[in-house]
């Protein structure tokens, strides 16, 4: 059995490394990572380091007092005013970035919820509030009562206990997500190939037709392409690792704050890549082994790419927090554990949850595609 196996999988690895749409699919893709973080954090620069000049153009369609335009010229806010008509029109034609209506005593902000027009909105809640600050302190003093001491009654001070901030974390989660996508893409091609690939070919039935038992057949091909996810997987993360430590000192946004994983952070990563290789080769065969040809196996597998970015992705976004049950939620359980190391938050039984889960899934998965190739109205259909 041992020998059969390993020749099987010798068969496998061989096929993979020389064909070069696995190859690609194995060593390119890992590629983008440092692409999608650099390209993430001259974004994130970006926004964070936006001049005020870029929106501070405001239009006010009410006569400003005194103090107003005191207030907005120590702000550096450029004051352009009209009617409400007059500037909605401006600010459709790109002229203004906001434009501020009154109705007594009350201040409408006109936006289109764009990047800009938030950056506006922003500088504007901060005018106003100066402003409010100081029509409250002229009201206290005309009233003969000590404006500090009603309006500094409490202090509010930030503390910021860790150097981890958002963009760094949210950098580093969506690495991990592509990690996830690129070991799934890796998969696809050569779990297709060696399946319906091989039938359409013919190939398959001569195989069958050696004194070697379908496990065995099963087996080698599940841990070839097992081999070729993890290699994506592993290369993937390295190369992550890579763009973080020089994306740490490029950009300003990440100053101060320490972007690379400990030793035991990357070692559980590791063990995630190596896990959810396992499982979604083992799944990809299953599917792929179902198809008559190529084309029709390469159509069947195209979903499981989205399935398995998006739960993990609307997680990362809502907040999900990793539990017991999660842990042993396919797909899911993956994105959790890896933001969980990201965030250096390691639980030890969450990942043995997820390791006994996903050994029982492959097992189920390896099972029913033993009783498939063992089944020749399967192999054999036309």
């Amino acid at each position: 059995m041992k020998s059969n196996l390993w020749n099987i999988l010798k068969k496998e690895l061989r096929e993979v490394f020389r064909d070069k749409k696995s190859l690609a699919m194995m060593l390119v893709i890992p590629m983008f990572i440092p692409l999608l973080v650099i390209g993430m954090s001259a974004l994130f620069e970006a926004q964070a380091n936006k001049g005020i000049e870029e929106y501070n153009q405001i239009g006010f369609a009410y006569e400003m007092s005194e103090i107003e335009q005191n207030i907005a010229k120590e702000m550096n806010i450029e004051i352009i005013t009209g009617s409400e008509e007059e500037l909605k029109q401006k600010f459709d034609q790109g002229e203004i970035d906001l434009y501020v209506s009154k109705e007594e005593n009350r201040y409408i902000m006109n936006s289109d919820g764009s990047d800009t027009s938030a950056y506006a909105t922003g500088l504007m809640e901060n005018y106003y509030r100066v402003y409010k600050e100081l029509l409250q302190q002229q009201l206290l003093e005309a009233n003969h009562i000590p404006a500090q001491e009603v309006l500094n009654v409490i202090t509010v001070e930030e503390n910021v206990m860790e150097q981890e901030n958002f963009f760094a974390g949210y950098i580093k989660n969506y690495a991990f997500l592509f990690i996830i996508m690129a070991i799934t893409v890796s998969a696809t091609y050569p779990a297709t190939d060696t399946t319906a690939g091989e039938r359409e070919r013919g190939t398959l039935e001569t195989l069958l037709t050696f004194p070697i038992k379908s496990r065995d057949i099963i087996l080698g091909k599940f841990l070839g392409v097992t081999v070729s996810s993890i290699i994506t997987g592993i290369a993937s993360l390295l190369l992550a690792i890579i763009a973080l430590f020089f994306t740490q000192n490029m950009f300003t946004i990440y100053e101060g704050v320490d972007m690379m994983y400990s030793m035991t952070s990357v070692l559980f990563a590791i063990v995630v890549i190596i896990m959810y290789s396992l499982f979604i080769s083992g799944l990809c065969i299953a599917i792929a082994s179902t198809s008559k040809t190529f084309k029709e196996a390469q159509s069947a597998l195209t979903p499981l790419t989205f399935i398995s970015l998006f739960p993990g992705m609307i997680a990362f976004m809502i907040g999900v927090k990793t539990t017991a049950i999660l842990s042993i939620v396919p797909f899911l359980n993956f994105t959790l554990l890896f933001t969980d190391i990201n965030n250096g938050m390691i639980d030890i039984t969450n990942i043995l949850l997820m390791v006994g889960s996903t050994i029982l899934y492959i097992a189920i998965i390896l099972t029913h595609i033993i009783k498939q190739y063992k089944s020749e109205k399967v192999l054999f259909a036309s």
